[in-house]
């Protein structure tokens, strides 16, 4: 990622938002669509990464999701500390072991053919809920939830290597091109100064 300016991210009422037009829906893939949500924004999931978990990388017990990367990022295993996404996550993960007999190789997230949901179809999801949330179409792409997780740890005073880690990012250079759009780092600089 080069190009700052194509980073779309949500300010926090505009995240708050999206997730009451989830919270509202109730139709049929409604618990689907609101694990989706939940966990992308949560773990910072490319929209083809979505498509990849899979039964087995659900630790409920454990509350953790084991991530596959792509873009040549790297996997990890995040522990899901956010009440509202775990609860997505499990009551969905419940009616799925329910439909699939417990098959741990099931993909999650399947599409109505069983094949894993497409990038497509996600980004349908993010353009409907958006237009619920009122928010603007230029934000109105998945991609913005992964950059949405990035300004939110960096707005919580994780470090890059913290944010490195979560996202998955090999090079540190994809990490630090977030904390141009973040200002706790800077009130902190402000609040030393201040002590001089």
């Amino acid at each position: 990622m080069n190009n700052t300016e194509s980073i779309k991210y949500l300010y926090p009422h505009e995240k708050t938002a999206l997730f009451r037009a989830l919270e509202a829906d109730q139709s049929a893939h409604c618990l689907r669509n609101r694990a989706i949500f939940y966990l992308a924004e949560y773990c910072g999931m490319r929209a083809s990464e979505v498509g990849l978990v899979r039964l087995s990388d659900i630790n409920l017990p454990a509350k953790e999701i084991h991530v596959h990367r792509l873009k040549k990022s790297n996997c990890n295993t995040l522990r899901i500390i956010d009440a509202n996404v775990f609860d997505a996550l499990r009551i969905y993960y419940i009616q799925m072991l329910q439909l699939t007999s417990s098959n741990p190789n099931q993909i999650l997230f399947p599409s109505q053919k069983g094949t894993p949901i497409s990038r497509k179809t996600l980004d349908e999801l993010m353009k409907k809920y958006c237009q619920i949330a009122g928010l603007p179409d230029e934000k109105a792409h998945f991609h913005a939830l992964k950059h949405t997780r990035a300004i939110t740890l960096a707005e919580a005073g994780a470090d890059t290597k913290e944010i490195q880690y979560w996202l998955g990012h090999k090079s540190i250079k994809n990490t630090e091109i977030y904390y141009q759009f973040t200002t706790s780092q800077y009130e902190a600089l402000y609040r030393k100064l201040e002590k001089k």
